[in-house]
């Protein structure tokens, strides 16, 4: 093989570095109202890290850097928050949340109807990040998410929170295959 003409030109992937956790001021790029499985109201809020932000342009980046043809706007600057609690029916705390968030960031009242979404194009809001254990194609590992909306008055000296810890289910097999048994399981073994 010959060396390519642009080899020398050509940076290296310094491999990828995730948010910060803590407190970051963000920039709402889009709010989109829709509908979750179960047909109840929901908005998606796609945001970024501010220009005051110790990660300025974060998301950005990566979705300008993203090659596929079918990209999206990357996942860890998108919350999605249901308008209902799912048990209770009434006004979700996630959505009372953002909205208080916003207005106090802003110094101003949300505007409910039919504009409702277009408000919050370019608005500041605070943001806590931490780290949130997840399971993708079988693979157990921790990603900083954004954890809760806040004031932007809020964001410097926010407590990083807890880590969130996926269910460990008792009688899942485990890595090495093998079920775990109950003490006192073992005349249930049809071959003991």
């Amino acid at each position: 093989m010959q060396k390519p003409e642009s080899y020398d030109d050509v940076q290296i992937n310094k491999g990828y570095t995730p948010p910060q956790v803590g407190g970051h001021y963000l920039t709402i790029k889009q709010v989109v109202e829709t509908k979750n499985k179960n047909n109840k109201d929901m908005i998606v809020v796609l945001f970024d890290f501010d220009k005051n932000d110790v990660q300025p342009g974060f998301f950005t980046k990566e979705f300008k850097d993203d090659v596929r043809p079918d990209k999206k706007w990357p996942y860890l600057g998108t919350e999605y928050i249901n308008c209902e609690d799912q048990t209770t029916g009434q006004c979700s705390k996630r959505l009372k949340s953002f909205i208080t968030a916003y207005e106090k960031s802003n110094n101003c009242e949300a505007v409910w109807g039919d504009k409702f979404a277009a408000q919050f194009k370019n608005k500041k809001i605070g943001g806590v990040f931490g780290e949130v254990e997840n399971e993708y194609n079988g693979k157990i590992s921790m990603r900083h998410k954004l954890r809760w909306f806040c004031e932007t008055s809020r964001v410097d000296g926010a407590t990083v929170p807890d880590p969130v810890y996926l269910p460990k289910n008792e009688t899942a097999k485990k890595d090495d295959g093998f079920m775990n048994i109950p003490e006192g399981g073992e005349e249930e073994i049809p071959w003991g």
